[in-house]
């Protein structure tokens, strides 16, 4: 083992033990450990770091940039146990990409996604997408999140819904409605019924008794935007996580007209959410030019006060 790949091995230990998961962080260093290694290099330098960066040839600004900033905390780190080793400076090739405004969903929207979802072929297939669509617009939760739970993580009699190790290794318990208890219970039934057998203790499940996942999620949300209508003047096909923002700033609208406290209540919002950081919460204020402006009402009636 050469000493840059034990070096790794070293700090991506440090950095999970700290809660981050660096899955494709990790893949990406060990394919840029292995260059270096194939070029008889081992100590990073700034000169190799944008050699690998750019890789493949042709490829586009925005890539070279994110794959560089992966190397960056790395090469800091290796600086420190290896002095032959370069830090990358924090302005070199550092292109910020805008967010993407997301996609507001409609609560007629919604349902026409879920009465969709409801006529699918496959039975089983039609309630897990119905059913999954309902708690992701009710909840907030990501996609990922709510594919990675288990039978096990849905208490129907406290209404909760536990979250694992999600960003960060965080986990967290969401209350859920009496309503979303009732539709989750429902689809247990069905499920339970249609596939006695499950390959999985997945709550939500494929055709094939397996844990629904991104392969199957993706396409079929796609058909379903199709045959619902929904998002079809986009120029951006509107996605599955825009489910999330749409509950957020739901939510946020709802609690500036009922003339809530949203300072105070945003860090329970952000907990909710998974958010390591109640600054990720205030970027919705400007994802609605409805919601901005409240806030901005609300300022503006905050500083007249002191006046």
């Amino acid at each position: 083992m050469s000493d840059l790949r034990h070096h790794l091995e070293e700090y991506l230990a440090m950095r999970r033990a700290l809660g981050f998961k660096l899955e494709r962080a990790g893949a990406l260093l060990g394919q840029f450990v292995s260059f270096a290694e194939d070029n008889g290099e081992d100590f990073c330098t700034v000169e190799l770091a944008l050699r690998w960066s750019r890789l493949p040839t042709g490829a586009s600004p925005v890539w070279v940039a994110r794959r560089l900033e992966v190397v960056r905390p790395f090469a800091r780190h290796l600086a420190v146990v290896d002095q032959r080793s370069e830090v990358i400076p924090a302005d070199l090739l550092n292109v910020r990409v805008p967010r993407r405004r997301p996609y507001l969903y409609s609560p007629e929207e919604i349902a026409a996604l879920m009465a969709a979802a409801s006529r699918l072929a496959n039975p089983l297939k039609a309630a897990t997408f119905e059913t999954l669509i309902g708690l992701l617009a009710c909840t907030g939760l990501r996609a990922g999140e709510a594919m990675r739970l288990d039978r096990s993580d849905f208490d129907a009699k406290q209404a909760l819904l536990t979250v694992h190790n999600s960003k960060f290794n965080k986990s967290r318990q969401l209350v859920l409605h009496e309503s979303t208890v009732g539709a989750l219970r429902r689809y247990g039934r069905v499920r339970d019924k249609l596939c006695p057998s499950p390959r999985s203790p997945a709550l939500f499940v494929s055709s094939t008794g397996e844990r629904l996942g991104h392969p199957v999620l993706q396409p079929t949300f796609a058909g379903l935007l199709h045959d619902s209508g929904v998002g079809a003047t986009e120029s951006r096909r509107p996605r599955v996580h825009d489910l999330r923002h749409s509950f957020t700033v739901a939510t946020l609208l709802r609690w500036y007209r009922d003339g809530e406290d949203v300072a105070v209540r945003m860090p329970a919002l952000s907990t909710y959410l998974g958010h390591v950081d109640p600054s990720f919460t205030y970027w919705y204020l400007q994802a609605a030019p409805e919601l901005l402006r409240l806030a901005a009402n609300r300022l503006e009636l905050a500083f007249g006060e002191t006046r």
